[in-house]
């Protein structure tokens, strides 16, 4: 990899002092790299991604910095550069080193989160591009109204692409029909679109130096702001604190915690369609 590292920092015009390989990606190489001009960075070469999907990563921690402008309680890990050739071949963020939470860490998660979600990314539900979660493209044609897009843009063809990994029970096919056919009674009140993370399970919210909250690797789109949630509370890390601060910043409406199941489905689904079917009896619950 030494050469690939060399590569990345002729494109940085510096040189390569030495690397560190990270675990944690599934996906494409990590490594914390000095460079020859004193700086530390984070470096994703490319794997297994598909093409664009350093672009995509690119873009959409942007788009979610752009949501989090002046906040003073949760950022965006920065982007310093990705290589210009499609399909790119390396990525370059600042390096966060590990650091232990901050006394208010959830505090600042929650309160953060709601201005992120609460900064409008336009009237429709999607985004002008697709991107990726992990290694699949979800489409992010716009949509008028929550319910269609989350049945046709993220449900169906997710539910789609789990049945192509492991044969899914027909009990589950009837519920899963179900369950699409009555989304427009089951989402709860109308809310205006919310700028999304997309994939933020706790391994998702990294910190700084500081022990403060930084977001990393999302699969950004504008969707309903309790999915956000209901991801984090899926993997473990939507404390009470965090969505005390959350509420109190940005009012939830009237028996989000009962949707939560609801919203969780789709990244049940992405699991069963990467990992197999070891992911099926949460689905099914």
């Amino acid at each position: 990899m030494s050469r690939a590292l060399e590569r990345v920092a002729a494109e940085l015009g510096t040189t390569l002092v030495a690397a560190r390989p990270l675990a944690g990606g599934s996906i494409n190489a990590a490594y914390a790299v000095e460079f020859g001009d004193g700086r530390r960075l984070f470096v994703k070469l490319d794997g297994d991604a598909p093409a664009g999907a350093f672009a995509a990563e690119r873009a959409g921690l942007r788009w979610l910095a752009e949501g989090l402008a002046g906040s003073e309680a949760l950022r965006v890990v920065e982007s310093v550069a990705i290589e210009g050739r499609e399909p790119a071949r390396f990525l370059v963020l600042e390096l966060l080193e590990p650091a232990a939470p901050c006394g208010d860490h959830d505090e600042l998660l929650g309160r953060g989160l709601a201005e992120l979600h609460a900064s409008s990314p336009g009237p429709s539900f999607g985004l002008e591009r697709d991107n990726f979660i992990a290694a699949l493209p979800p489409a992010n044609a716009a949509c008028r109204d929550w319910p269609s897009f989350y049945r046709e843009r993220r449900l169906q063809p997710m539910f789609a692409r789990a049945a192509e990994r492991v044969a899914l029970p027909a009990a589950l096919r009837r519920d899963f029909d179900r369950v699409c056919d009555r989304l427009a009674q089951l989402s709860g009140p109308a809310e205006a679109p919310a700028r999304l993370h997309g994939d933020l399970w706790a391994g998702n919210v990294h910190r700084d130096g500081d022990g403060r909250p930084v977001l990393i690797d999302p699969a950004v789109y504008a969707g309903h702001r309790e999915v956000d949630l209901a991801m984090l509370r899926l993997f473990g890390g939507l404390s009470p604190r965090c969505v005390a601060a959350y509420d109190e910043a940005f009012p939830l409406a009237p028996g989000w915690s009962e949707r939560v199941q609801l919203w969780q489905l789709y990244p049940l689904l992405v699991h069963v369609a990467l990992f197999g079917a070891s992911y099926l009896g949460a689905l099914a619950e």
